[in-house]
């Protein structure tokens, strides 16, 4: 604040008022998609928004309750008390604070670097399920929540002579009016057009007699400050479930505001502040009635396209929803349930992305396997496992590349002194006498013998073989058994009359196989600044200046 610029302020009002106007119908949606009554999606979306404005780095990402984290918390709590109930919600507001303690932890030991195991697939399985999940309000019928795609499914069709029609017609106008709106002005307030709309509706043609369920009573007033019921024997099974509600909402925090920060150069994303800002959100907020909160990808596009310039957008959304509390929740009474339904599905319909799986098939198949194998699971296993078999695989996949890095075998271009890859570049020369290896990753315990077999096995191949030229430019790490691998390569390829040299070894690698001996072994006129270099010493053509060079320099 005190370095706050008068010209923001416009923006920020304008964002603020927006994306509070959104907050009201969005949050009870939430909340009844948590399983809770819909005052606990505005309670959520009131000191939540605070908290993080003061403690918060990025500048638009607005706070608040979101779809996938509410049907974590539906799934997650719904095993331990009847959905709807006093204990029901005792265990939302539990969680939420054992959630905020979680990520506050995270953030003090340092770990926003999680942020970087994005788990692919996820979100899009995410959204149909959350979106099937909704059947059961379009339908107008009763329906029991599952992460499972088929029991929905199933269960949605089992009941079919039940179907409200009226209901379904809600539902879906609801959804094509959003659409619509969306596409004449994306700042149009949709989703409280709707609202407002079809409470006029319901009143006046009466269509809560007509079997359409509608909210209700919805209280008035501020939420009270309340500790949450701590159950010593609850909190052990809650903790399972408050880590995938942490590594959910942590991932999709950060990927948004980080996806917004790319349009704002003026200020730092620092993850680990992240982490200490959703924790203390979520536990603070949980004190206030509260149920898990995370950074929505709708509402902070929203607020960054409405002109927010800091967290001062989040609190003055934040004094809307207390005024909402204060005077206009009555008028919220006739709201059919269909109609928040349709407000879920539109939101996250935008998560499910088709364009990720084209560009992966393109570009990097592998990734496109782990996406596949991860939406598989998510919609037959559920979310939270579905999260698991993310974090998995996401493991897996790193750990296949460290081991099995990219290695190739290099050959002088045409009239250049330039060496490619020879499966890539045709007009590559392929050296009679002479193997040149590029090794793309840090050489370690994990690939070194993978490097030593393929190595190997190229130059198995080459009848007259009298020296191998490593490229090492690639390499910026190298430890201790990746070393003793070099050793038995240099004495089993010396007893065959190959030497060994060593092209664009960086100082630091230097260091580490000059602490091994490894470069007194090898010899010093085994180290060149690059494979011409090392080419032209082999044709009897050496540099001396330059491997001089190359011996003092610390660079």
């Amino acid at each position: 604040m005190p370095s706050y610029k008068k010209e923001w302020l416009k923006g920020d009002i304008s964002a603020g008022l927006t994306v509070g106007v959104m907050l009201s119908p969005q949050g009870m949606a939430y909340a009844m998609l948590a399983g809770l009554p819909p005052i606990y999606g505005l309670y959520a979306a009131l000191m939540p928004l605070i908290i993080y404005a003061i403690f918060g780095t990025s500048r638009q990402l607005a706070v608040g309750p979101v779809a996938m984290d509410s049907l974590l918390v539906l799934s997650g709590v719904g095993a331990f008390a009847a959905v709807g109930s006093e204990h029901f919600i005792e265990v939302a507001l539990l969680l939420a604070l054992i959630e905020g303690f979680i990520l506050l932890m995270l953030g003090v030991l340092r770990m926003g670097f999680l942020a970087n195991f994005l788990i692919s697939g996820f979100t899009s399985a995410a959204s149909l399920i959350i979106g099937l999940n909704q059947l059961k309000h379009i339908l107008g019928i009763s329906l029991p929540s599952s992460n499972h795609l088929h029991t929905i499914l199933l269960s949605a069709f089992q009941g079919v002579s039940e179907w409200n029609w009226i209901s379904i017609a809600l539902g879906i106008g609801g959804i094509i009016l959003i659409k619509s709106l969306k596409k004449v002005n994306n700042k149009i307030p949709a989703a409280l057009v709707i609202v407002v709309v079809s409470i006029v509706a319901a009143y006046v043609f009466n269509l809560d007699v007509q079997g359409v369920k509608i909210v209700g009573v919805i209280p008035t007033g501020l939420p009270s400050f309340h500790v949450p019921n701590i159950d010593l024997e609850l909190i052990p099974k809650l903790i399972p479930i408050g880590l995938t509600l942490t590594l959910v909402a942590f991932l999709e925090a950060i990927s948004v505001a980080k996806a917004v920060h790319s349009k704002h150069r003026d200020y730092k994303i620092d993850p680990n502040q992240e982490l200490k800002a959703l924790g203390l959100s979520n536990i603070i907020g949980s004190l206030f009635q509260s149920f898990s909160v995370m950074g929505g990808f709708s509402r902070t596009a929203v607020n960054d396209q409405s002109g927010a310039k800091t967290g001062l957008a989040s609190i003055i959304s934040a004094l809307l929803i207390a005024f909402t509390l204060l005077f206009l929740t009555p008028l919220f009474y006739y709201l059919p349930n269909a109609i928040l339904a349709s407000i879920i599905m539109v939101a996250v319909s935008g998560l499910f992305d088709f364009k990720e799986a084209i560009r992966l098939w393109k570009t990097e198949r592998r990734d496109l396997l782990m996406l596949i194998i991860t939406f598989v699971a998510t919609l037959s296993l559920g979310i939270a496992n579905g999260i698991g078999v993310g974090v998995v695989m996401s493991l897996i996949l790193v750990t296949y590349k460290y081991a099995y890095p990219h290695m190739a075998q290099l050959g002088q271009l045409k009239g250049t002194n330039y060496f490619r890859n020879i499966s890539r570049f045709d007009d590559a020369i392929d050296l009679k006498e002479m193997l040149i290896v590029r090794f793309d990753a840090q050489l370690f315990f994990a690939n070194a013998a993978m490097f030593r077999d393929k190595t190997l096995d190229w130059a198995s191949k080459k009848k007259d073989l009298k020296v191998i030229v490593f490229d090492f430019q690639s390499i910026n790490n190298m430890e201790s058994s990746a070393i003793k691998i070099l050793i038995d390569m240099l004495e089993f390829y010396k007893e065959r009359n190959i030497s060994l040299l060593f092209a664009g070894v960086k100082r630091p690698i230097r260091s580490v196989l000059e602490a091994n001996d490894f470069s007194l072994l090898a010899g010093s006129n085994s180290f060149y600044m690059n494979v011409a270099e090392a080419k032209s010493s082999f044709l009897g053509e050496a540099q001396p200046e330059s491997r001089e060079y190359l011996h003092q320099t610390n660079s």
